[in-house]
């Protein structure tokens, strides 16, 4: 018979084997809950930054954007030089161009629902929901025209450049027509770099900031036949596209003030002429 004296040795020295064991089964389930906590993480990342569309539909719209940008450079090459435009002919172009973008951008969403949800936002349920997206897109066109007002002065932007004035309207044919190709500028541009390349970027990058900034990068890269200064200031101005898209749930209402402020530029330009 072993005396309590060897008996509480013995205990001692048995006693941290359990301890360890314990220890380690400890560490394992902090282990996979860090893991599920971390998988966790990516999918909420996943779900408030859904794609609408696959990458190689994506790299195709970029791509079809390059092509466009690059002849309305040629284009523009073409009326600095003296050329004069038939514009009619013009803006009958850019109307086919755009509404080809918009159905491109289109095609790769169709099919699921929540993705056109996501690019178009949703429908208007009653007037009243018509009249705030109105609203909204008026007090951002004023807070816009005075921050890009801002933005030329710093930039230096002193006149119309050359390309945009040869596109101008002359007449009242030409006004319509321009107006026509404004509402669907509003339409279309809203839709494939606030409504489709946004989202997009947001889910690759993970962030809200950096798919704004994205989308704006590559809509003022489209407008680059303007010139570098006006370049830039058309990505800002893609920037609070961007904000009120993200803001709003929709591009409704940049859709409403695009039209205005493009049908505005040619009103302006007409009653001037006058």
């Amino acid at each position: 018979m072993s005396r309590p004296g060897e008996r509480l040795r013995r205990a001692e020295l048995s006693s941290p084997l359990p301890q360890r064991a314990d220890t380690v089964g400890e560490l394992a389930v902090r282990l996979e809950e860090g893991i599920m906590e971390i998988s966790a993480l990516g999918q909420s990342s996943s779900d408030r930054y859904p794609k609408v569309a696959g990458p190689i539909h994506t790299i195709l719209v970029l791509a079809a954007l390059g092509g466009v940008a690059f002849a309305h450079k040629i284009s523009a090459g073409h009326s600095s030089v003296g050329a004069q435009p038939n514009r009619v002919r013009s803006y009958l172009l850019i109307l086919l161009i755009e509404w080809l973008l918009f159905a491109l951008v289109m095609a790769g969403v169709w099919r699921n629902p929540a993705s056109v949800l996501i690019v178009l936002g949703d429908h208007w349920h009653s007037v009243r929901q018509v009249l705030r997206d109105i609203g909204i897109a008026f007090a951002f066109w004023i807070v816009a025209a005075a921050l890009l007002w801002l933005f030329g002065w710093l930039l230096r932007i002193h006149e119309t450049g050359a390309a945009v004035a040869a596109m101008l309207p002359h007449g009242g044919v030409e006004l319509a027509c321009w107006i026509a190709v404004s509402v669907t500028a509003g339409i279309c541009e809203e839709t494939i770099f606030r409504g489709y390349l946004q989202p997009q970027f947001m889910a690759l990058t993970k962030s809200a900031p950096a798919g704004i900034l994205l989308s704006a990068v590559i809509f003022g890269a489209a407008h680059a036949y303007q010139g570098f200064r006006m370049t830039i200031l058309i990505g800002l101005y893609g920037v609070m596209f961007g904000i009120l898209a993200h803001w709003r749930g929709s591009v409704r209402p940049g859709m409403i003030a695009h039209a205005w402020q493009d049908s505005l530029n040619g009103i302006l330009a007409a009653v001037m002429r006058h």
